[in-house]
């Protein structure tokens, strides 16, 4: 009875001591990424939402609890592989590009296809900006004085100045008129002060009538 007692109790030291079988690692989250993408196979792509869901219950199923980092390495991981074109991004929805799909293109005028230059060819300078200068020739004769422009003063067949001729004055504006006293009131005096708007003219004074 005491041997098998000593047996029990080492049989169950033993499996107190026996190490805890390690954890399943988990596959790569770009990987599980697009496999729960694939797996849900919606037309306009998944949601993040779903993606999450999806990934949690086949790591529950398949490996255990569900690491408590799963949010933020999944928000790391899609970031990550939109920017580097992994997934397409349209309308808060992840979609996996088409390999069959022509490339799509990019913003403003595409650029001009460059010729090949042959084997051994001296690679030329790129054109500066701008027009080129002018090649001067030091021993070459200056050039000709340039002509004229037909619309340069040139005198007239007829002796008459261009232009509109000057008003001519007539031959009795140098005389002084006498002023009309009806027409030209004097200026009021300077003590009384001028009233407002044109000043009434000055009627004649009126002859009385003698009687027969």
């Amino acid at each position: 009875m005491a041997s098998e007692e000593l047996q029990g109790s080492d049989l169950h030291d033993q499996v107190q001591m026996a190490p805890a079988p390690a954890p399943i690692p988990l596959p790569p989250y770009p990987e599980m990424i697009l496999a729960a993408i694939q797996a849900l196979n919606e037309e306009n792509g998944s949601n993040k939402s779903a993606i999450s869901k999806h990934i949690a219950k086949d790591i529950e199923a398949t490996y255990g609890p569900i690491p408590p980092a799963h949010s933020a390495l999944l928000n790391h991981h899609l970031n990550k592989m939109k920017s580097s074109g992994q997934l397409l991004f349209l309308k808060n929805n992840y979609l996996v590009p088409d390999p069959n799909a022509p490339p799509r293109r990019g913003r403003g005028r595409p650029p001009k296809p460059k010729t090949p230059l042959p084997p051994g060819a001296p690679l030329l300078s790129p054109r500066p900006r701008g027009r080129p200068p002018k090649s001067h020739d030091p021993n070459a004769p200056p050039p000709p004085p340039k002509p004229k422009s037909p619309n340069a003063a040139a005198p007239s067949l007829s002796g008459k100045k261009r232009g509109r001729p000057p008003k001519a004055k007539p031959a009795d504006a140098d005389v002084d008129s006498a002023p009309d006293p009806a027409q030209n009131p004097a200026p009021a005096a300077e003590g009384a002060p001028r009233g407002r708007g044109r000043p009434p003219k000055v009627k004649p004074a009126a002859t009385a009538s003698v009687g027969a």
